[in-house]
């Protein structure tokens, strides 16, 4: 199926990716690592398995307001909640190496250790919901996207402090982005 026409000008270069992943601890004594927000371009850096990193830059960075952060599940979740993730690339591998890029130095993030509940909501579709016992009430709480929007606003918050300081660096030898039409 042919894809719209994406050029340089339908792109937003400040955007940023937010993802899960398995925790870590960078040290001795120091709080459990367990999602990330890298730049868009860092997407395009040539240790990231390619041509599945610039194709989900590209869809990362097509229509989005400057500063915004991007779960990877809203990504999935504008790609049919997942089905179509064949025809863009493999994001699992993709993370993988973002995440290696990240712990080796080779670009700058910001590393996360959200709470349960929080990580979730930034783990599931912009309008799905979370249920988290309340053990002190012995009752289920539901939380949804305003919950959602409020976790990415925090993380925002804090994003914006640190790139206010110094924009965050992508790593060195980046690709081209893609343009024309998505391969």
């Amino acid at each position: 199926m042919p894809q719209p026409e994406s050029g340089p000008a339908d792109r937003t270069p400040d955007v940023y990716l937010l993802f899960a992943h398995e925790p870590y601890y960078p040290g001795p004594g120091t709080q459990e690592i367990n999602t990330t927000v890298v730049a868009a371009a860092s997407l395009l850096h040539p240790q990231v398995h390619q041509p599945d990193g610039a194709r989900i830059h590209d869809l990362l960075t097509r229509g989005r307001q400057p500063g915004e952060i991007i779960p990877l599940a809203t990504l999935t979740h504008e790609l049919n909640g997942g089905a179509d993730w064949p025809t863009v690339g493999d994001w699992e591998s993709v993370t993988t190496d973002l995440l290696q890029l990240v712990r080796s130095g080779d670009c700058d993030a910001l590393s996360l250790g959200l709470p349960e509940v929080a990580r979730a909501l930034v783990c599931t579709g912009p309008h799905s919901h979370v249920r988290a016992h309340d053990a002190a009430a012995d009752d289920f709480v539901v939380y949804g996207s305003s919950e959602r929007a409020a976790v990415l606003d925090e993380v925002g918050v804090f994003l914006t402090g640190i790139a206010t300081e110094q924009p965050f660096w992508p790593g060195d030898g980046l690709l081209p982005p893609l343009v024309g039409r998505r391969a």
